[in-house]
């Protein structure tokens, strides 16, 4: 059953690691051969940048991400690079779609003309931040009663008129809330159920609701630290019936966080394990269900996006 996942930080490896190969290379939990392996259809690659590294350099390090993208992953043979929704359905069956999103709006700092750079290099969705506060707005781990800043608007009003996807799933509480009413498309990428998970990276029953009620869609992340203590496969399903129960089954999917997670549940350690999750979902959901879960509610969603 094909796969639509929404976010990885391959890139990120591919400009740390030396001699990566996007391939075949082992040290990837995304690479070529277990997106393939996995049933992949499409993947999502995060341009994310450490927090660590100096403001002055970010955008540079978010140009060598978009090069690695280029260099390693689109040279590798049966990647296609969609800059088109539409591009998901005419995919050949040996092909794999590759979508660039930016994790944290901190590289652009408060200048418009960077994001659209980065915009016209292909990139399909944007988070807003990453964990920490910057010009846009607080993530994950500030304060959650601090919110979206003066900059972010014009920042939302630029993504609304380009048609991008808003990612929330690094938001602070406020800031979500602040967001939500002023977003044209929206989604939480990665991130599961803080009913079950008490991390300010997961969406509270409210959140959930409202980002549905917004015509949004959230797709359940694979990290343990976001499952639960002691996580297994068994309670990453848990997550989704969760979800399902509140908002409905046909606004889930998948937002792995492979290559950007330092741990995995058993049998779900790489992409090339990801049909795993969709037989575990079988003893829950329907085919029909779970083929939505998988690939088919966010083809959908990008579909009704089009036309709206």
């Amino acid at each position: 059953m094909e796969i639509i996942d929404l976010h990885c930080d391959a890139l990120w490896k591919l400009t740390t690691l030396e001699d990566a190969k996007f391939e075949n290379d082992e040290r990837l939990a995304t690479n070529r051969g277990r997106l393939q392996l996995g049933q992949v259809k499409a993947q999502v690659f995060a341009i994310y940048i450490n927090p660590e590294i100096s403001q002055s350099v970010q955008f540079l390090e978010v140009v060598r991400q978009i090069e690695a993208f280029h260099t390693h992953v689109l040279q590798t043979e049966g990647m296609v690079h969609i800059t088109d929704w539409s591009q998901l359905d005419t995919l050949a069956p040996h092909e794999i779609g590759a979508i660039l999103s930016l994790e944290g709006c901190a590289p652009i700092g408060k200048d418009l003309a960077k994001l659209s750079v980065i915009l016209d290099a292909g990139v399909k969705l944007v988070g807003l931040t990453w964990n920490e506060e910057n010009a846009v707005a607080h993530g994950a781990e500030q304060d959650a009663s601090l919110g979206l800043k003066p900059f972010g608007k014009e920042v939302i009003n630029l993504l609304n008129e380009r048609d991008i996807i808003i990612d929330v799933s690094h938001l602070n509480e406020q800031s979500f809330w602040d967001v939500l009413p002023l977003t044209k498309y929206i989604i939480a990428s990665h991130s599961n159920a803080r009913a079950l998970c008490d991390h300010p990276r997961n969406l509270t029953d409210a959140q959930a609701k409202a980002l549905v009620e917004h015509g949004g869609h959230i797709h359940v992340v694979y990290f343990p630290s976001f499952i639960g203590a002691n996580a297994t496969m068994d309670d990453l399903v848990a997550h989704v019936k969760h979800l399902a129960n509140i908002v409905g089954v046909e606004h889930l999917g998948l937002g792995s966080d492979f290559d950007g997670i330092d741990a995995t549940i058993k049998g779900l350690a790489h992409a090339g394990e990801a049909q795993n999750l969709l037989e575990a979902l079988g003893e829950h959901f329907s085919v029909e269900e779970v083929r939505g879960i998988a690939n088919n509610n966010f083809r959908r969603y990008v579909k009704n996006a089009a036309t709206c």
